[in-house]
Protein backbone atom coordinates (compact mmCIF):
# COMPACT_ATOMS: atom_id res chain seq x y z
CA UNK A 1 0.00 0.00 0.00
CA UNK A 2 2.94 2.66 0.67
CA UNK A 3 4.57 1.83 -3.02
CA UNK A 4 4.13 4.15 -5.70
CA UNK A 5 2.70 1.36 -8.70
CA UNK A 6 1.86 2.95 -11.90
CA UNK A 7 6.14 4.56 -12.98
CA UNK A 8 8.35 1.55 -12.22
CA UNK A 9 10.84 4.44 -12.96
CA UNK A 10 10.40 5.99 -9.19
CA UNK A 11 12.21 4.92 -6.64
CA UNK A 12 9.07 5.41 -4.49
CA UNK A 13 7.84 2.15 -6.88
CA UNK A 14 10.99 -0.05 -4.65
CA UNK A 15 11.35 -0.67 -1.21
CA UNK A 16 14.51 0.19 0.40
CA UNK A 17 15.92 -3.58 2.00
CA UNK A 18 18.88 -2.40 4.65
CA UNK A 19 20.83 -5.41 6.81
CA UNK A 20 22.83 -4.10 10.18
CA UNK A 21 23.39 -4.90 13.83
CA UNK A 22 21.59 -8.49 13.04
CA UNK A 23 18.67 -6.72 11.97
CA UNK A 24 16.63 -6.30 8.74
CA UNK A 25 14.96 -3.43 7.96
CA UNK A 26 12.56 -2.37 4.99
CA UNK A 27 11.11 0.66 4.12
CA UNK A 28 8.68 1.91 1.52
CA UNK A 29 6.64 5.10 0.84
CA UNK A 30 5.10 7.06 -1.72
CA UNK A 31 6.09 10.57 -0.08
CA UNK A 32 2.73 10.91 1.34
CA UNK A 33 2.34 7.72 3.58
CA UNK A 34 5.43 5.56 4.82
CA UNK A 35 6.19 2.55 6.55
CA UNK A 36 9.40 0.91 7.65
CA UNK A 37 9.38 -2.63 9.67
CA UNK A 38 12.10 -4.25 11.70
CA UNK A 39 13.39 -8.12 11.98
CA UNK A 40 15.77 -9.85 13.45
CA UNK A 41 14.75 -12.80 12.20
CA UNK A 42 17.59 -12.79 9.25
CA UNK A 43 21.34 -14.20 9.54
CA UNK A 44 23.16 -11.56 7.85
CA UNK A 45 26.40 -12.41 6.36
CA UNK A 46 27.51 -8.95 5.04
CA UNK A 47 25.80 -5.94 6.19
CA UNK A 48 24.59 -3.49 3.14
CA UNK A 49 21.77 -1.72 1.94
CA UNK A 50 19.74 -2.13 -1.72
CA UNK A 51 16.69 -1.12 -3.11
CA UNK A 52 14.82 -3.17 -5.42
CA UNK A 53 11.18 -2.70 -7.20
CA UNK A 54 8.37 -3.88 -4.38
CA UNK A 55 5.87 -5.64 -6.08
CA UNK A 56 8.18 -7.86 -8.13
CA UNK A 57 10.20 -8.82 -4.59
CA UNK A 58 6.84 -9.36 -3.44
CA UNK A 59 5.54 -11.57 -6.05
CA UNK A 60 8.92 -13.38 -6.20
CA UNK A 61 8.70 -14.39 -2.25
CA UNK A 62 5.06 -15.16 -2.55
CA UNK A 63 6.11 -17.63 -5.05
CA UNK A 64 9.01 -19.27 -3.25
CA UNK A 65 8.73 -22.12 -0.73
CA UNK A 66 8.55 -21.63 3.08
CA UNK A 67 11.87 -21.52 4.46
CA UNK A 68 15.48 -19.77 3.77
CA UNK A 69 15.47 -16.91 1.07
CA UNK A 70 19.07 -15.61 0.00
CA UNK A 71 19.74 -11.95 -1.26
CA UNK A 72 22.82 -11.08 -3.06
CA UNK A 73 23.34 -7.75 -4.36
CA UNK A 74 26.61 -8.26 -7.21
CA UNK A 75 27.11 -5.72 -9.65
CA UNK A 76 24.39 -3.30 -8.63
CA UNK A 77 21.61 -5.97 -9.39
CA UNK A 78 19.23 -7.97 -6.32
CA UNK A 79 19.96 -11.84 -6.82
CA UNK A 80 17.33 -13.87 -4.82
CA UNK A 81 17.51 -17.50 -4.18
CA UNK A 82 15.93 -20.88 -3.01
CA UNK A 83 17.76 -24.30 -3.83
CA UNK A 84 16.94 -24.51 -7.75
CA UNK A 85 15.38 -21.16 -8.16
CA UNK A 86 17.31 -18.32 -9.21
CA UNK A 87 15.69 -14.77 -9.73
CA UNK A 88 17.52 -11.22 -10.33
CA UNK A 89 16.16 -7.65 -10.23
CA UNK A 90 17.85 -4.19 -10.95
CA UNK A 91 18.10 -1.75 -8.39
CA UNK A 92 17.59 1.92 -7.80
CA UNK A 93 20.92 4.50 -6.10
CA UNK A 94 19.83 3.60 -2.09
CA UNK A 95 21.04 7.15 -1.26
CA UNK A 96 18.60 8.60 -3.87
CA UNK A 97 15.18 7.33 -1.76
CA UNK A 98 13.36 9.62 0.23
CA UNK A 99 14.25 10.41 3.58
CA UNK A 100 12.18 9.10 6.73
CA UNK A 101 11.26 11.63 9.04
CA UNK A 102 12.02 10.63 12.35
CA UNK A 103 10.24 10.68 15.97
CA UNK A 104 13.26 11.45 18.23
CA UNK A 105 12.96 14.74 20.25
CA UNK A 106 9.49 15.29 18.66
CA UNK A 107 6.40 16.54 20.75
CA UNK A 108 4.14 13.37 22.09
CA UNK A 109 0.50 13.05 21.81
CA UNK A 110 -0.50 10.87 24.67
CA UNK A 111 -3.61 8.25 23.76
CA UNK A 112 -4.47 5.16 24.29
CA UNK A 113 -4.03 3.15 20.88
CA UNK A 114 -7.55 1.22 21.36
CA UNK A 115 -9.28 4.44 21.67
CA UNK A 116 -7.49 6.21 18.80
CA UNK A 117 -8.24 2.94 16.45
CA UNK A 118 -11.60 2.52 18.09
CA UNK A 119 -12.14 6.49 17.44
CA UNK A 120 -10.55 6.63 13.89
CA UNK A 121 -12.43 3.56 12.39
CA UNK A 122 -15.87 5.42 13.74
CA UNK A 123 -15.54 8.45 11.81
CA UNK A 124 -13.60 7.03 8.99
CA UNK A 125 -16.73 6.60 6.42
CA UNK A 126 -17.86 10.01 6.77
CA UNK A 127 -14.05 11.22 5.34
CA UNK A 128 -14.77 12.87 1.96
CA UNK A 129 -12.77 11.58 -1.23
CA UNK A 130 -12.01 14.04 -3.85
CA UNK A 131 -13.14 17.10 -2.65
CA UNK A 132 -11.40 20.56 -3.91
CA UNK A 133 -11.05 21.52 0.11
CA UNK A 134 -8.56 19.63 0.94
CA UNK A 135 -8.87 19.23 4.40
CA UNK A 136 -12.33 17.27 3.98
CA UNK A 137 -10.43 14.42 2.46
CA UNK A 138 -8.90 13.67 6.27
CA UNK A 139 -10.08 13.05 9.70
CA UNK A 140 -9.08 15.75 12.45
CA UNK A 141 -7.99 14.81 15.66
CA UNK A 142 -8.43 17.98 18.14
CA UNK A 143 -6.68 17.73 21.15
CA UNK A 144 -7.96 20.21 24.22
CA UNK A 145 -6.42 19.75 28.11
CA UNK A 146 -9.35 17.29 29.13
CA UNK A 147 -10.58 15.64 25.88
CA UNK A 148 -9.56 14.68 22.15
CA UNK A 149 -12.90 14.85 19.60
CA UNK A 150 -12.07 12.62 16.00
CA UNK A 151 -14.08 14.52 13.48
CA UNK A 152 -14.98 14.31 9.80
CA UNK A 153 -17.46 15.62 7.26
CA UNK A 154 -18.80 14.92 3.88
CA UNK A 155 -20.64 18.30 4.09
CA UNK A 156 -23.96 15.68 4.33
CA UNK A 157 -23.05 14.26 7.36
CA UNK A 158 -20.76 14.98 10.24
CA UNK A 159 -19.05 12.32 12.48
CA UNK A 160 -17.84 13.20 15.99
CA UNK A 161 -15.96 10.74 18.68
CA UNK A 162 -15.12 12.13 21.94
CA UNK A 163 -12.81 10.72 24.47
CA UNK A 164 -11.68 11.91 27.95
CA UNK A 165 -7.73 12.07 27.69
CA UNK A 166 -5.53 14.29 29.74
CA UNK A 167 -2.97 16.31 27.35
CA UNK A 168 -0.43 18.53 28.31
CA UNK A 169 -0.74 21.03 25.01
CA UNK A 170 -3.74 21.75 22.57
CA UNK A 171 -3.29 20.58 19.04
CA UNK A 172 -5.50 20.23 16.06
CA UNK A 173 -4.34 17.44 13.24
CA UNK A 174 -5.45 16.29 9.99
CA UNK A 175 -4.36 13.24 8.93
CA UNK A 176 -5.59 11.78 4.96
CA UNK A 177 -7.99 9.51 4.69
CA UNK A 178 -5.39 6.89 3.47
CA UNK A 179 -3.18 6.92 6.05
CA UNK A 180 -6.23 6.28 8.60
CA UNK A 181 -7.16 3.03 6.59
CA UNK A 182 -3.84 1.99 7.24
CA UNK A 183 -3.21 2.82 11.02
CA UNK A 184 -6.28 0.53 11.24
CA UNK A 185 -4.62 -2.11 10.00
CA UNK A 186 -1.27 -1.66 11.45
CA UNK A 187 -1.94 -0.96 14.94
CA UNK A 188 -3.04 -2.82 17.81
CA UNK A 189 -1.42 -1.50 20.61
CA UNK A 190 1.43 -0.18 22.80
CA UNK A 191 2.26 2.78 20.13
CA UNK A 192 3.86 6.20 20.41
CA UNK A 193 2.58 9.13 18.44
CA UNK A 194 4.71 12.10 17.45
CA UNK A 195 3.63 14.85 15.50
CA UNK A 196 5.63 18.38 14.14
CA UNK A 197 4.04 20.77 11.75
CA UNK A 198 3.77 19.01 8.60
CA UNK A 199 4.07 14.91 9.68
CA UNK A 200 2.61 12.20 11.93
CA UNK A 201 4.52 9.77 13.01
CA UNK A 202 3.25 6.37 15.12
CA UNK A 203 5.87 3.91 16.37
CA UNK A 204 5.55 0.68 17.58
CA UNK A 205 7.79 -2.54 18.58
CA UNK A 206 7.81 -3.61 14.77
CA UNK A 207 6.79 -0.78 12.75
CA UNK A 208 7.30 3.15 12.39
CA UNK A 209 4.85 4.90 10.17
CA UNK A 210 4.25 8.29 9.02
CA UNK A 211 2.17 10.35 7.01
CA UNK A 212 1.75 14.21 5.83
CA UNK A 213 -0.27 15.80 7.33
CA UNK A 214 -3.28 17.83 5.44
CA UNK A 215 -2.54 21.57 5.53
CA UNK A 216 -6.43 23.45 5.89
CA UNK A 217 -8.58 24.75 8.24
CA UNK A 218 -11.10 21.71 9.07
CA UNK A 219 -15.16 23.49 9.67
CA UNK A 220 -16.30 24.22 12.82
CA UNK A 221 -17.81 21.11 13.41
CA UNK A 222 -18.92 22.15 17.16
CA UNK A 223 -21.53 25.11 15.69
CA UNK A 224 -23.08 22.08 13.48
CA UNK A 225 -23.99 19.61 16.00
CA UNK A 226 -27.74 20.62 16.95
CA UNK A 227 -27.38 22.50 20.56
CA UNK A 228 -30.98 21.03 20.83
CA UNK A 229 -33.44 18.15 20.13
CA UNK A 230 -37.11 18.35 20.09
CA UNK A 231 -37.43 14.48 20.05
CA UNK A 232 -35.40 11.64 20.93
CA UNK A 233 -36.10 8.33 20.36
CA UNK A 234 -34.02 4.74 21.47
CA UNK A 235 -34.46 2.21 18.50
CA UNK A 236 -32.93 -1.04 18.39
CA UNK A 237 -29.97 -1.32 16.11
CA UNK A 238 -30.26 -5.05 14.39
CA UNK A 239 -33.92 -4.20 13.59
CA UNK A 240 -33.08 -0.95 12.19
CA UNK A 241 -30.85 -2.57 9.82
CA UNK A 242 -32.62 -5.25 9.02
CA UNK A 243 -35.68 -2.70 8.14
CA UNK A 244 -33.37 -0.69 5.89
CA UNK A 245 -31.39 -3.39 4.05
CA UNK A 246 -34.73 -4.43 2.63
CA UNK A 247 -35.15 -1.02 1.26
CA UNK A 248 -31.96 -0.43 -0.11
CA UNK A 249 -32.80 -3.25 -2.34
CA UNK A 250 -34.59 -1.07 -4.01
CA UNK A 251 -33.24 2.22 -3.58
CA UNK A 252 -30.85 3.87 -1.27
CA UNK A 253 -32.99 6.90 -0.62
CA UNK A 254 -35.05 5.96 2.64
CA UNK A 255 -38.00 7.33 3.67
CA UNK A 256 -38.88 6.88 7.12
CA UNK A 257 -42.28 7.53 9.15
CA UNK A 258 -42.37 7.37 12.78
CA UNK A 259 -46.19 6.88 14.04
CA UNK A 260 -47.44 6.37 17.41
CA UNK A 261 -46.76 2.08 17.46
CA UNK A 262 -45.20 1.51 14.61
CA UNK A 263 -42.32 2.82 11.98
CA UNK A 264 -42.73 2.84 8.40
CA UNK A 265 -39.76 2.45 5.95
CA UNK A 266 -40.56 3.02 1.91
CA UNK A 267 -38.38 3.18 -0.87
CA UNK A 268 -37.66 6.72 -2.49
CA UNK A 269 -37.69 5.81 -6.56
CA UNK A 270 -39.18 7.49 -9.60
CA UNK A 271 -39.09 3.57 -11.51
CA UNK A 272 -42.29 2.70 -10.18
CA UNK A 273 -40.59 0.06 -8.05
CA UNK A 274 -41.31 0.29 -4.45
CA UNK A 275 -40.32 -1.13 -1.62
CA UNK A 276 -41.93 -1.18 2.07
CA UNK A 277 -42.11 -2.71 5.26
CA UNK A 278 -42.21 -1.76 9.04
CA UNK A 279 -41.61 -2.36 12.53
CA UNK A 280 -43.72 -2.69 15.66
CA UNK A 281 -42.60 -0.05 17.68
CA UNK A 282 -43.80 2.18 20.23
CA UNK A 283 -42.51 5.92 19.43
CA UNK A 284 -44.93 7.98 21.49
CA UNK A 285 -45.51 9.98 18.59
CA UNK A 286 -49.09 12.26 18.08
CA UNK A 287 -48.44 12.81 14.47
CA UNK A 288 -46.45 11.12 12.03
CA UNK A 289 -43.36 12.56 11.68
CA UNK A 290 -41.93 11.69 8.45
CA UNK A 291 -37.61 12.00 7.54
CA UNK A 292 -35.99 11.38 4.29
CA UNK A 293 -32.27 10.06 4.17
CA UNK A 294 -29.18 8.17 2.24
CA UNK A 295 -29.44 4.77 3.95
CA UNK A 296 -25.79 4.62 3.17
CA UNK A 297 -25.31 7.30 6.40
CA UNK A 298 -27.48 5.40 8.31
CA UNK A 299 -25.79 1.89 7.83
CA UNK A 300 -22.47 3.06 8.26
CA UNK A 301 -23.64 4.71 11.70
CA UNK A 302 -25.62 1.53 13.02
CA UNK A 303 -22.29 -0.71 11.31
CA UNK A 304 -19.59 1.16 13.53
CA UNK A 305 -21.52 0.65 16.96
CA UNK A 306 -20.73 -1.66 19.42
CA UNK A 307 -24.44 -1.11 21.34
CA UNK A 308 -27.47 -3.09 20.86
CA UNK A 309 -29.63 0.51 20.79
CA UNK A 310 -28.89 4.03 19.58
CA UNK A 311 -30.91 7.34 20.17
CA UNK A 312 -31.94 9.49 17.22
CA UNK A 313 -32.67 12.79 18.00
CA UNK A 314 -35.12 14.91 16.06
CA UNK A 315 -36.22 18.35 15.60
CA UNK A 316 -38.07 19.34 12.26
CA UNK A 317 -38.31 17.23 8.53
CA UNK A 318 -36.29 19.13 6.92
CA UNK A 319 -33.72 20.03 9.54
CA UNK A 320 -30.18 17.65 10.15
CA UNK A 321 -30.71 15.15 12.74
CA UNK A 322 -28.03 12.60 15.08
CA UNK A 323 -27.52 9.96 15.55
CA UNK A 324 -25.90 9.11 19.04
CA UNK A 325 -24.30 6.20 20.52
CA UNK A 326 -22.33 7.01 23.93
CA UNK A 327 -19.53 9.17 22.91
CA UNK A 328 -19.86 8.57 19.06
CA UNK A 329 -22.76 11.13 17.31
CA UNK A 330 -23.43 11.20 13.51
CA UNK A 331 -25.00 14.54 12.18
CA UNK A 332 -27.34 14.00 9.18
CA UNK A 333 -28.46 16.02 6.21
CA UNK A 334 -31.88 15.07 4.98
CA UNK A 335 -33.33 14.38 1.89
CA UNK A 336 -35.93 17.35 1.54
CA UNK A 337 -38.92 15.82 -0.20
Amino acid sequence: PFLEKKDTSQITSHVLIGASNSKLTVKATDYEIGLQIYTDNVNIIEDGTVTSNGKKLLDIIKILKDGNINLEIKNDMLYISQSNSNFKLPTFSYKEFPIFPTYEGKPQISINSHSLIESLKKVTPAIDTNNPKFELNGALIDIKNNNINFASTDTRRLAVVSIENQNNSELSIIIPKKAIIEIQKLFFDNIELYYDETSLIIHSNQYTFFTKLINGKFPEYSRIIPKEVSKTLTLPKATMIEAIKQITTISTDVKITFLNNSIVFESLSDDNIEAKTEINYETNFSSPFVIAINSKYLLDFLNSINSSEFSIGLNESNLPFVLNENNFKTVVMPIVI
